[in-house]
């Protein structure tokens, strides 16, 4: 008589973990490729600007080329750095602004349907409004900086609101009456569940808000300094214009877009850094 033995379990192979140092060493032409390929095509494109301007000898008061921007860049920097600081300083404070209102509002918001309703629409009506319009009203209302940081802040205010309200809009149903489930209070609620559930669309909002902060201000810079007031860069950009001082304009406008790039690449940072080990966006790319 033949006795049938009980089958062996299975036993799952263990699939051996990768290497940290191989991990590193696949990433690091990646990241390199990142970094390099747009530089390298930047930097292809000056190398290309700087040769038509030398080869069709066009005029400095028409189109400067690279080189003379940087050797203006150099030597009105005192000028250009102090202007900078105003218009930094602006971009900085209206976009501080905006995120402390956005944050009450939406918050606000998420507790009521009703005060949604109510408010809301006037986010929007400040929103589509172009601030080119509201610059010229508010220099006639309020002194040359108050109006400029006015106009940084409502561009600056509705991404961040409209992202921040969206995400304590998508908290997870489930969870939310769990919590209430539990008589959680609101307060609780909000701190532990709605703000970290929102935390992805607040970031979001505020790199488009940082970016739109900056633009906000040199308009209104550029609105002031047609009046004839005004110390920031786009001021500088509207004096230069006015001297027929066409170096010194490409470099104040290359000064705000190395501030731009570098406020985008800063609130980037800062997204990866706060999400990078939760929430799948982040994680996605640093892996």
């Amino acid at each position: 008589m033949t006795v049938l033995s009980a089958p062996e379990p299975l036993v799952e192979a263990e699939i051996p973990a990768e290497p940290l140092g191989f991990r590193t060493r696949r990433l690091l032409p990646h990241r390199a490729s990142e970094v390099l390929l747009p530089a390298a095509v930047f930097l292809l494109a000056l190398l290309g600007w700087e040769a038509i301007v030398r080869l069709r000898g066009i005029p400095p008061y028409i189109l400067p080329a690279p080189s003379l921007i940087v050797a203006t860049l150099v030597k009105d920097w005192g000028v250009l750095s102090a202007a900078l600081l105003v218009t930094l300083g602006t971009t900085v404070e209206a976009l501080g602004l905006a995120i402390a209102g956005s944050l009450v509002l939406a918050m606000l918001f998420a507790q009521s349907k009703w005060i949604e309703r109510a408010f809301f629409p006037f986010a929007v009506v400040l929103q589509v409004t172009p601030v080119v319009a509201i610059a010229p009203l508010l220099l006639i209302y309020l002194d040359g900086h108050t109006a400029v940081l006015v106009c940084a802040f409502l561009v600056a205010f509705f991404p961040i609101l409209s992202n921040t309200a969206l995400g304590l809009a998508s908290t997870d149903h489930n969870l939310v009456e769990l919590m209430e489930l539990y008589r959680a209070p609101r307060w609780r609620q909000i701190l532990l569940l709605r703000l970290p559930a929102a935390m992805p669309y607040f970031l979001g909002g505020l790199r488009i808000g940082g970016g739109l902060a900056l633009i906000g201000a040199i308009v209104a810079e550029i609105a002031a300094g047609s009046a004839g007031q005004g110390s920031g860069l786009a001021f500088r950009i509207v004096e230069s214009g006015f001297r027929l001082n066409i170096p010194r304009m490409f470099a104040a406008l290359t000064l705000i877009s190395f501030t731009g790039i570098v406020i985008y690449l800063a609130f980037g940072a800062l997204g990866h850094l706060v999400l990078h080990r939760w929430h799948d966006s982040a994680r996605s790319r640093g892996q």
